[in-house]
């Protein structure tokens, strides 16, 4: 047996998690107009729905032999309850569909309808298949609401649905889901959109949790998808789908060519083995893809380990990234093609079978780089044959022509292509190779070029007449080498003007001195009791900056938080001695009692003044004045409000001026515009949290009051509880905590909307992401443009306080206010970016827009890895001084 409060927890924590559950679904049914029915929403719906059902069952009632207990369950209450004996009969009969699928291991070919309602039920489905058909059926509630009116019957005295509230709750929560439509059909973005943020984050661990390191010997695999992390063989079935499928024309890519049976030889010690290529043209981009005819069939899942090693043999090459063509004809076979990219390297020959594809590949290709780029030299347009090889000759000892006769003996066999722009022709080449007069070759259609020495060589054997061959292919070498010096040289200016911009915009945001944590000794562990200890006996034992770069590599001790907190945010100095402090504490003791009077007059008089306002309208109401005599004059309440001001305090004053009363009431009413906000904020300040009882918010409200008494230019902004309410929980103390929340504003007051810092913190972020992570940076560009960061306003209003549980909030702030003295004023930023980059490769492979990563960071609030984000924001911080410096 378990105790009653084990098992009134245990109720609970189920009802919550119905709820939960509950408002994901309605959510998904507002934002995007319906729910599907195979929704990972709708199998944890009815996995919770199913535990609540279960809970504290009688053994009896669910069969002492029976294993699936909540069929029992329903089918007893069939007997005595129509909609139960509904669904008995709609479940037996999917049952009874899915046995005969199984017994006859084929589809039921006579009866359309029945094939169709089998096809729709998916392995999630049949886990939790009673529960989902009373939900689809609409049924559900119905049926819990008669479990929850004859729960004696069938449950315990501790189960959930006999408890005399919590049972009709649930019955209750369970009408809006059996109230909604679920569809079947598979939407364009139901798989990218549908799974949760959990879900999302558990893929990507599985995911990235059996990547394999591929060996250095080993070609890496070139088919990725915004070089996500995890091998293609550890994704999921339909992303291989994808991939297969955006082989094909689709709306995203054009077709230009596609060929079976390439061959590619993907290492020396392997034989070449045939796949699929193909040429796609976007709007700004043209890629070339190789794949294995293994692979073509989509589907992962059939592959063994030994085949899965396919994927590693993918290739996608960006035909940006490539300048020559080497194309190679042999006799008998189609002929073979050699890209070679900018930096030299060579990609895998690219064997084609025969009938004239390769002529065809370069065909395509020269159309597809129209009409901003070409071949060099152009294929020729010949009458009757339509595209053909440029006619190009070998060159005679003599530099004369060839007789008519030998023309097609001495037809070049072996090309080099240049991809080439008319507008950029020279852009790689130095101007200083220029200069000491390098000769390019820049073959035409009409002269002599190139051609192999091994099959089109003189029958003679003449030596001069070889080395005259070889003059064009030695320029084309030296012009290779000449474009990658230059290259390499324009590669050090580009990363000598990124230094420059990342001086020119992010130097202001980071502190020019690195701090070493392991200098003098490790900080890592934080700031201890002993050192905190010896530096209150003597402050000379350690420096202020060496406090600051304890907490902020290590954190505060949690017994120590109350002590150090009012140093940290600057209620004390560090070099203050005891005495001070306690002098300084009777002071803010003072001004807080002189507040508190101030603001608890001032209220008296709102409150007075609503009172007689609220009972001259019950007045009015019962004796129909008010219809005969209007609105109230603005004058007369202000006369009202100002004797009332004046009988409560007592006062023997001459009669105040009209201005100044003018000024009494336009401070009365904007008083109590501020006790309205505050008084409703307070009554909602994480109620949930143990701290927060009567008495502490009645302290959280006379220190908000007295900040805003004090700053009534602001007023009180919705947030400012959020910030106020961390340090109470630490200080637990009125006065400690006012002075601290008035030095925290100090800096937080200008990210509220009358500030102007939010709009310098997303500028910031778009400079610090754009030259850190310039990958996630154009995927937010593409997808909406949310460059403007606006999702993570609420990460900068309240410092991160809502993302986070109250424990890690602490080891957040301290860290963000000692980041001021030891690496950056701006900490919050890198925590920002921290946030992005923990999660960038799931935003990379989901390709998210801005609705979506809204959603996953408001599902992720309260469940990040606050440790892992500080160490990614101070390496992050770390990362931007060294780029500054140099090193």
């Amino acid at each position: 047996m378990f105790s009653p409060v084990t098992e009134a927890e245990t109720r609970q924590k189920l009802l919550r998690n119905v709820k939960k559950e509950v408002k994901q679904i309605m959510e998904e049914a507002v934002t995007r107009k319906f729910v599907h029915a195979d929704s990972s929403h709708i199998i944890s719906f009815c996995a919770v729905v199913e535990a609540c059902v279960l809970h504290g069952l009688k053994r009896r009632a669910a069969g002492l032999l029976c294993s699936n207990k909540v069929a029992a369950l329903f089918m007893k209450v069939g007997k005595n309850f129509a909609p139960a004996e509904e669904l008995c009969q709609k479940v037996q009969e999917l049952e009874h569909l899915v046995e005969n699928s199984k017994q006859n291991n084929s589809p039921l070919n006579n009866d359309r309808s029945r094939q169709s309602k089998l096809a729709n039920l998916s392995p999630q489905a049949l886990k939790h298949l009673w529960i989902r058909t009373a939900l689809m059926e609409k049924l559900l509630d119905k049926i819990v609401l008669y479990l929850v009116e004859n729960c004696s019957t069938f449950y315990e005295k501790e189960a959930m649905l006999m408890d005399p509230v919590d049972g009709p709750i649930l019955a209750s929560l369970l009408v809006g889901p059996c109230a909604l439509e679920y569809t079947k059909v598979k939407t364009a973005d139901h798989f990218w959109t549908d799974p949760s943020a959990d879900e999302l984050v558990q893929r990507h661990r599985i995911h990235s949790g059996h990547c394999r390191q591929d060996s250095p010997s080993r070609r890496p695999a070139l088919i990725q998808k915004r070089q996500s992390s995890g091998s293609i063989e550890d994704r999921p079935l339909t992303w291989a789908r994808e991939y297969v499928e955006s082989l094909h024309q689709n709306s995203r890519a054009t077709l230009l060519f596609g060929k079976n049976n390439v061959l590619v030889q993907p290492r020396d010690d392997m034989e070449a083995i045939p796949g699929y290529l193909s040429l796609h043209q976007t709007a700004d981009l043209m890629t070339l893809k190789w794949t294995p005819n293994q692979l073509m069939n989509g589907n992962v899942g059939e592959l063994d380990s030994e085949k899965s090693v396919y994927w590693d043999y993918a290739m996608t090459i960006r035909l940006a990234e490539i300048v020559y063509l080497h194309c190679h004809q042999q006799v008998n076979s189609g002929g073979t093609i050699v890209l070679v990219s900018q930096d030299g390297i060579q990609r895998p020959p690219l064997h084609f079978p025969k009938g004239g594809h390769l002529l065809q590949f370069l065909t395509c290709l020269e159309t597809g780089l129209l009409p901003h780029g070409q071949l060099d030299p152009p294929l020729w347009s010949q009458r009757g044959k339509g595209k053909v090889f440029p006619k190009l000759r070998k060159r005679s000892p003599q530099g004369s022509c060839d007789s008519a006769s030998d023309k097609e003996d001495d037809e070049a066999t072996d090309y080099v292509f240049r991809i080439v722009f008319p507008g950029n022709q020279m852009e790689f080449v130095a101007p200083e190779l220029m200069d000491q007069g390098v000769n390019l070759w820049h073959p035409t259609p009409r002269k002599t070029s190139c051609s192999s020495c091994s099959q089109n060589g003189s029958s003679d054997g003449s030596v001069n007449g070889c080395n005259q061959d070889r003059a064009p292919l030695k320029l084309l070498c030296d012009t290779m080498k000449y474009q990658i010096i230059s290259r390499a040289f324009y590669g050090w200016l580009a990363y000598c003007r990124h230094l420059s911009t990342v001086r020119t915009h992010l130097s202001a945001l980071v502190n020019p001195t690195i701090v070493d944590p392991d200098v003098p000794y490790d900080a890592r562990g934080g700031l201890s009791v002993e050192v905190w200890g010896s530096f209150l006996k003597d402050c000379s034992a350690y420096e202020e900056q060496e406090i600051q770069r304890l907490v902020y590599f290590g954190g505060v001790a949690p017994t120590l938080r109350k002590e150090v907190w009012p140093f940290l945010l600057g209620h004390y100095h560090f070099t203050m001695t005891e005495k001070c402090r306690l002098q300084l504490d009777e002071e803010m003791q003072t001004i807080y009692e002189q507040t508190m009077k101030e603001w608890q007059g001032c209220e008296a008089i709102v409150r007075q003044r609503e009172r007689e306002k609220h009972a001259e309208a019950l007045a009015r109401c019962s004796s129909g004045a008010s219809v005969e005599r209007g609105p109230v004059q603005r004058d007369s309440t202000i006369s009202t409000d100002s004797s009332l001001s004046s009988s409560s305090e007592h006062q023997n004053a001459p009669s105040q001026t009209d201005s100044s009363s003018s000024t009494q009431q336009e401070q009365l009413d904007m008083y109590l515009i501020n006790l309205h906000r505050i008084d409703k904020d307070v009554r909602r300040c994480d109620r949930t949290y143990w701290y927060f009882t009567p008495a502490n918010l009645e302290k959280l409200r006379n220190i908000m009051c007295s900040y805003v008494w004090q700053h009534l230019e602001t007023g009180y902004v919705q947030g400012m509880c959020d910030l106020l309410a961390p340090l109470l929980v630490i200080l637990d103390d009125e006065v400690m905590a006012f002075s601290c929340f008035t030095e925290l504003m100090k800096r937080m007051n200008q990210n509220f909307p009358h500030g102007g810092a939010m709009d310098s913190h997303f500028a910031n972020m778009r400079s610090i992401i754009q030259i850190l992570d310039s990958e996630l940076f154009e995927l937010m560009q593409q997808n909406g443009d949310y460059t403007h960061f606006y999702f993570c306003y609420r990460w900068f209003l309240l410092d991160f306080k809502r993302e986070m549980v109250y424990d890690d909030v602490f080891s957040l702030w301290e860290t963000i206010w000692a980041a001021k003295y030891t690496s950056s004023d701006h900490f919050v930023l890198f925590i920002a970016l921290a946030l992005v980059e923990m999660y960038r490769d799931i935003i990379l492979e989901n390709n998210m827009d801005f609705t979506d990563i809204i959603k996953f960071f408001n599902e992720m609030a309260e469940r990040h890895d606050v440790p892992q984000v500080l160490m990614m924001a101070r390496d992050l911080v770390h990362k931007v001084q060294t780029l500054i410096e140099n090193k």
